[in-house]
């Protein structure tokens, strides 16, 4: 069965309310994209950032009478918004199919692999991840997310405390625990990524013994061994001196999320209370690493 699209562009303050219309006119799904050319990258953790200038689209079915939703909405648009609607028809397929079809097996260091849940490991005597990201962020193929994967591949974990801080689908959690880490705290403020790691947690045969969801104010009183964070620079500044004090002295951090003109800032940042190695970049994006002084 084919489906129906309604797009308009909009402004940030109009899209969530564009949104809300849409989905009370009958829309099964709604999206907001960049009508720009202005990206975002990974949001900070709690947060739901919108472009300037957004394009909101509306998923119909079929049987839906298109003409009378359009006749219906044009009343609550602006003038702009009415001009830049438009209709289209979207043939229909396995929407979950061609996603999956998308997410192959990736190799980190010696002996890591992230896994599709619903494929069987290519090299089952290795470490295997066995990953359904769902609505949260991260599966591996993002650079940010796999400078932080070779990092843990090529590390020491065996019965190490670890932090990951903003988990998204628990990736890095769950690598961590897998490389041996004695006790892993998945620390995000989106339930949904929270979900999303403990249900990969418990598919990779991981108790809540080892990998432990909580949002931010919920972490207790600990120093950890290694401490991994994959955002955005913004927020790991601003987050720097609550890293050091969930450190042990010496103990390591991994930042991820960085892009190149942003490096000065994180070392800026850093320098007072870490040892800061070389950076390591991955395509557009840096992995900052370093020690908490003794």
């Amino acid at each position: 069965m084919p489906w129906q699209q309604l797009t308009l562009q909009t402004e940030r303050d109009r899209a969530q309310q564009i949104d809300d219309l849409l989905t009370e006119l009958g829309a099964c799904a709604v999206t907001i994209q960049d009508a720009g050319d202005n990206p975002i990258y990974e949001p900070a953790p709690g947060e739901t950032p919108l472009w300037q200038d957004c394009q909101v689209t509306g998923l119909f079915t079929a049987d839906i009478h298109i003409d009378a939703i359009t006749q219906t909405l044009r009343p609550e648009l602006s003038e702009a918004e009415k001009q830049s609607l438009s209709l289209s028809t979207l043939a229909d397929q396995d929407w979950q199919r061609a996603w999956q079809d998308d997410f192959h097996p990736q190799q980190f260091g010696d002996n890591l692999w992230i896994c599709p849940s619903w494929q069987n490991p290519p090299c089952p005597e290795a470490i295997n991840i066995l990953l359904d990201p769902g609505l949260a962020f991260g599966s591996g193929s993002h650079p940010t997310t796999a400078l932080c994967l070779e990092w843990l591949a090529q590390h020491n974990l065996q019965n190490k405390l670890v932090i990951d801080y903003g988990c998204g689908s628990g990736i890095l959690a769950i690598a961590a625990a897998k490389l041996g880490a004695r006790q892993v705290y998945a620390i995000d403020h989106d339930p949904q990524a929270l979900l999303a790691t403990h249900n990969n947690a418990a598919n990779n045969d991981l108790s809540g013994t080892h990998i432990t969801t909580l949002t931010p104010d919920q972490i207790p009183a600990l120093q950890a061994d290694i401490l991994i964070a994959n955002i955005v620079a913004n927020p790991l500044c601003e987050l720097a001196p609550r890293f050091a004090e969930l450190l042990n002295p010496g103990g390591n951090i991994v930042l991820s999320g960085i892009l190149p003109d942003q490096n000065e800032q994180i070392s800026h940042t850093f320098a007072g209370q870490f040892v800061l190695d070389k950076p390591i970049q991955k395509d557009t994006w840096l992995r900052v690493t370093g020690q908490k002084h003794c």
